[in-house]
């Protein structure tokens, strides 16, 4: 679902899907602590199939196979050139656009899971906003989860264990990101329990925003 787009302006569109998601597990302290859990010495990496990333609008499906669905609100940031073994200030130049991104978790799943896999890979797992040009500064980015409403999760990108040119350098080193994938950043605390009826909102303060309703899977 990729398109293929000049090498100086590859993006996410509505309509297209990146060539991978690469996340970013335990990036806030707080975080961490919630689900019991040291801050990792390195970016703990793992990746989500494209087939999760859903738009705006659409419906998070609740799978048969979990009882316990969370939301992530995170930072998600587009990758506008090919990467590899880069420093952070070359991996600074290369985040073309930032978008707000939900990586809904089966945490149930996750949890007796040696691999994340399965818990993060459902279809539905990825809402993904409209992204916006990259502001100057990275860190000034502030991250907003709803629910119904209510204000769940909020996080500043100064707040991350690992900034994001230091997520993508560290990347870099054994996979090739390439123009159009999406690097998820991490979520900070406040993650909680969707059920079916709810709204999940996450918002980058002023700039890209994705809104889902949840429901049951019908089978």
């Amino acid at each position: 679902m990729i398109q293929a787009y000049p090498p100086e302006r590859a993006q996410i569109s509505m309509n297209n899907r990146p060539g991978k998601v690469v996340c970013v597990g335990r990036n806030y302290v707080d975080h961490a602590k919630e689900m019991g859990n040291d801050v990792p010495k390195e970016p703990l990496i793992f990746l989500k199939p494209p087939t999760t990333v859903i738009r705006n609008g659409d419906s998070v499906v609740l799978p048969p196979e979990s009882t316990h669905v969370e939301y992530e609100g995170e930072i998600g940031v587009v990758i506008g050139k090919k990467l590899r073994r880069v420093s952070e200030e070359e991996a600074r130049g290369a985040v073309q656009q930032i978008v707000a991104v939900n990586d809904v978790t089966a945490r149930d799943l996750q949890k007796a899971e040696p691999q994340w896999t399965r818990g993060k890979g459902f279809d539905t797992f990825c809402p993904v906003g409209e992204p916006v040009d990259a502001p100057a500064d990275l860190s000034s980015l502030t991250v907003v989860t709803r629910v119904n409403g209510t204000e769940r999760q909020r996080a500043r990108g100064s707040d991350m264990v690992f900034s994001v040119p230091r997520v993508l350098s560290y990347i870099s080193q054994f996979m090739t990101l390439e123009p159009g994938d999406l690097v998820c950043t991490g979520t900070p605390s406040g993650v909680g329990k969707l059920s079916p009826g709810d709204e999940v909102e996450v918002e980058i303060v002023g700039l890209s925003k994705v809104t889902n309703k949840v429901v049951a899977e019908q089978r």
